[in-house]
């Protein structure tokens, strides 16, 4: 199985040409929603119907293993970002691999 990696100038592409607008007004749209969605993650959780829910995820602090040479070291505590998708989401993706 290959991975396949989607960059925001291969969506800017494709929104442009199914809209037919020019592809840095595409690539703007696209700068727009995620810095919308980044900030609207940033004061609570955000649910987009039909799409999914973001969330933030405090993890705490904790000591990691180099497995190679077994050094041990400090994970300093941070924030992810959590995505579930939608019921319907993950309904039409089943659908379409079956």
């Amino acid at each position: 199985m290959s991975k396949k990696n989607i960059t925001k100038i291969k969506i800017a592409k494709e929104l442009s040409l199914k809209t037919g607008y020019p592809i840095t007004f595409s690539k703007k749209l696209i700068d727009d929603l995620i810095f919308c969605i980044t900030e609207s993650i940033k004061t609570e959780k955000l649910n987009l119907k039909n799409l999914g829910t973001f969330k933030i995820i405090d993890k705490n602090e904790r000591t990691g293993r180099n497995p190679k040479t077994r050094e041990q070291f400090v994970i300093t505590a941070r924030k992810t970002i959590s995505f579930v998708p939608s019921k319907k989401i993950s309904k039409n993706l089943n659908e379409q691999t079956n």
